[in-house]
């Protein structure tokens, strides 16, 4: 059994029918454990509160971490805090990061703008965004993945990864669970 954190982004109250959901319905099923939780004020969050909820998610001992959008920054906050140390998770995936000017045109989460990225990960990162996300116009690769050094994997039209971009099911994203070397894909329209 692994234990899975899976982190959610600005104004996600969780949907159902999100990728996030779908996977962690997936986990359970397969026996694992999983943690979901809704973070306080999605639609206006603050860092420090969500800090506190990361680190006490963290006490909790989970082996994977999976954090999209906004929740993908708020990690590399806690990174660069030193919040998070090698050992508190096996591995971590961020998902389609929003970029340090679109956060800053969003009063409501212009807190969460990225810490200077001169800091090392604690443990094992990949990151996969949409090469063409909105909220990453100029490039999840370029604004973090090259100054973090961290494998990154962008998938074509994806956008970012969220329900508007057709992700309710992502099997890629189950695949990776369960292996780390998995590669991803764009999701398959049935």
């Amino acid at each position: 059994m692994t234990a899975y954190l899976i982190l959610h982004g600005w104004q996600n109250h969780r949907p159902a029918d999100h990728w996030q959901h779908w996977l962690a319905d997936r986990l359970t099923e397969l026996g694992h454990q999983v943690t979901y939780p809704q973070l306080p004020d999605p639609d206006d969050p603050e860092l420090e509160v969500w800090l506190t909820e990361l680190t006490r998610y963290l006490s909790e001992g989970p082996d994977v971490v999976l954090a999209h959008s906004a929740s993908a920054v708020l990690w590399l906050h806690a990174a660069a805090r030193g919040l998070v140390k090698p050992g508190d998770a096996e591995r971590v995936l961020l998902v389609a990061p929003p970029s340090p000017a679109v956060l800053a045109r969003y009063p409501e989460v212009a807190g969460f703008a990225p810490p200077a990225l001169d800091f090392a990960l604690p443990g094992p990162t990949r990151l996969v965004a949409g090469d063409d996300d909105p909220y990453c116009p100029e490039g999840a690769r370029a604004a973090y993945g090259e100054p973090l050094g961290i494998r990154t994997d962008l998938l074509p039209g994806a956008a970012h990864l969220d329900l508007d971009a057709g992700y309710g099911s992502w099997p890629a994203v189950l695949d990776w669970c369960l292996d780390p070397e998995a590669e991803f894909r764009v999701r398959q329209v049935p």
